[in-house]
């Protein structure tokens, strides 16, 4: 039986050709960076892990526009635009080097995509589940990062895209014969199952979040749970109009199948788009911004003075409770 590559081997196999300026080909312990003139660095981490962010039988393909897919959407939502990427992967015993091929052409494929090159990294065996994990670096004109906790009374609460597609997409995969599920065509499955597999990280919408927006995040836990702790930091609530929550088709007929699907909608996480407040003098330009970056963007609801959770009203005004306000890592 021939033995396994080393780790030199494969980084200079796989990895290697996705390297970007400053990374030295992947060949030094270490990276260098500059911002350009005039900006600071955006940096956010964050982690995939067999088991408890995908299924062990996902492509590995999907695995790396996952991974990379997650921290990219942090950086849109701070105004930020890419500059480069590390990655930390954790391999299993049982890995191949065909899935190791599978992931790393994934991972060129989203790296050219959004412009983010690899910078370095460690690839080390995990003695557990495989574990997927990228630092992604971007960058923003000096002192101009789009925080989350700076929402104002008054403000108007956007959201980008579409909710709940990744969450039901979720619950298809966990429960295929499902009533409601059945009752979907294929097109409608397959765009269920494709939101939750590739997250579709926001980068047309950075530079009107950065000229218009007065406090961003990405919605990776449910609409519902990330806006409250957007307001918690502001030191504010809202009301939010639950019929203008943006839907796709797809969602839109699961949830007249089984109406209970619209708490997994706005709370079950994976979306991947960008909520943030903007001015109401600014709002409608905003929106044009976005829609010329071709990104689709809704109001949903007013920041409003006080605490306490936001408020969920149906189209009659009555208040609608969630049993889970969002994705919990713990």
């Amino acid at each position: 039986m021939s033995s396994r590559p080393t780790e030199e081997a494969l980084i200079a196999r796989y990895f290697a050709p996705l390297a970007g300026p400053g990374a030295d080909g992947l060949r030094d312990d270490a990276a260098s960076l500059a911002p350009s003139p005039g900006h600071d660095l955006v940096l956010t981490a964050d982690a995939i892990v067999s088991g408890i962010h995908y299924f062990p039988d996902d492509p590995p393909e999907s695995l790396a526009r996952k991974a990379l897919g997650v921290n990219l959407s942090d950086i849109a939502a701070k105004g930020a635009v890419p500059r480069g990427f590390l990655l930390t992967l954790a391999l299993p015993a049982d890995w191949t080097e065909a899935w190791l091929a599978r992931f790393a052409e994934g991972l060129g494929q989203a790296s050219r995509a959004s412009g983010c090159p690899l910078l370095g990294g460690d690839t080390v065996k995990s003695g557990g589940p495989p574990l997927i994990g990228v630092t992604a670096i971007g960058e923003v004109p000096t002192g101009r990062i789009v925080r989350r906790a700076t929402a104002r009374v008054g403000d108007r609460i956007c959201v980008s895209g579409t909710i709940g597609d990744a969450a039901l997409g979720l619950r298809m995969r966990l429960d295929p014969d499902a009533g409601w599920v059945r009752a979907l065509d294929a097109p409608a499955r397959a765009h269920l199952a494709d939101r939750y597999l590739h997250p579709q990280a926001r980068l047309g919408l950075a530079d009107a979040v950065l000229r218009f927006a007065t406090a961003s995040m990405d919605v990776s836990d449910g609409l519902a749970g990330d806006l409250a702790k957007m307001l918690a930091g502001a030191g504010a609530t809202a009301e939010i109009d639950a019929a203008a929550v943006p839907l796709s088709p797809a969602a839109t007929r699961a949830i007249a199948s089984r109406t209970d699907l619209f708490d997994v909608a706005v709370t079950g996480g994976d979306d991947y788009e960008i909520l943030c407040t903007v001015a109401p003098d600014s709002c409608d330009a905003f929106r044009a911004a976005a829609a010329a970056a071709g990104v689709p963007v809704s109001v949903v609801g007013t920041v409003g003075s006080g605490s306490g959770l936001p408020g969920f009203r149906d189209a009659e005004g009555a208040a609608r409770v969630f049993a889970a306000g969002a994705f919990s890592h713990f």
